[in-house]
């Protein structure tokens, strides 16, 4: 077995990154492949490309076969909720396909936001990773197809942040597996005015905070080294 050079071992570790607006996951993976030459690089829980916030990668062998470990972490968000307009995907990536003219109080928003509190059960989205009878469902909702699936039990603490109408910022504090997307039509729906998300930032991932993470456009630098800013246990 081909013995690892120590510029490598050096490389290896848990970098806490700030993922910025518009990039995918794998395009933080593929910068840290070339910028490191190690072609072993995961990270642990994804985001949408229009969310920002903090991404755990995990590079090097011995960090990507602990990645469970981090997966099952609690995580923390802020989100913006743009009411008046449902979409397809729950998003504002999505097509719009409700609209109202309805515009919620404040009492109201309150309110509703208060069934967002403990455990609550969630149907995914169709618009998600997550298989139903083998199929992901992402790729059945692209044919326009949309099949039953079953509730899933996630813990949520809801918290407002600010109201004007058309949106409403909150933070959520949620259980592994929990859709803030689904929250956001969830929301919506309850208020009788419909609701998709437009922002969302991952402000903490277990014991993982946004205040840790390096800008993701540093790693596009040619004299950046990211080495000093690994972790090499949690």
């Amino acid at each position: 077995m081909k013995k690892k050079s120590p510029e490598n071992i050096m490389g290896e570790g848990i970098l806490l990154v700030d993922k910025e607006r518009g990039r995918t996951a794998f395009y933080l993976v593929k910068v840290l492949r070339k910028k490191s030459g190690i072609q072993k690089i995961g990270h642990a829980g994804i985001l949408d490309p229009f969310a920002t916030g903090v991404m755990v990668m995990l590079v090097g062998r011995p960090y990507t076969k602990i990645s469970d470990r981090f997966l099952k972490d609690d995580k923390e968000y802020t989100a913006t909720i743009q009411l008046g307009q449902a979409t397809d995907t729950y998003d504002c990536d999505g097509q719009v396909t409700e609209t109202s003219d309805h515009i919620p109080s404040l009492n109201a928003i309150e309110e509703a936001v208060s069934a967002f509190q403990g455990i609550i059960d969630q149907v995914p989205p169709m618009f998600s990773a997550k298989k139903v009878g083998g199929q992901k469902l992402y790729l059945l909702a692209r044919k326009g197809i949309e099949i039953e699936r079953k509730a899933v039990q996630v813990e949520v603490e809801t918290t407002i942040l600010d109201y004007s109408y058309p949106e409403l910022k909150i933070q959520i504090a949620c259980s592994k597996g929990t859709y803030i997307r689904s929250i956001a039509n969830d929301l919506g729906n309850s208020l009788g005015c419909y609701g998709h998300l437009t922002a969302l930032k991952r402000i903490r991932s277990g014991p993982f905070k946004i205040e840790d993470c390096i800008d993701a456009k540093s790693l596009s630098e040619p004299s950046f080294s990211y080495i000093p800013h690994l972790r090499k246990s949690v």
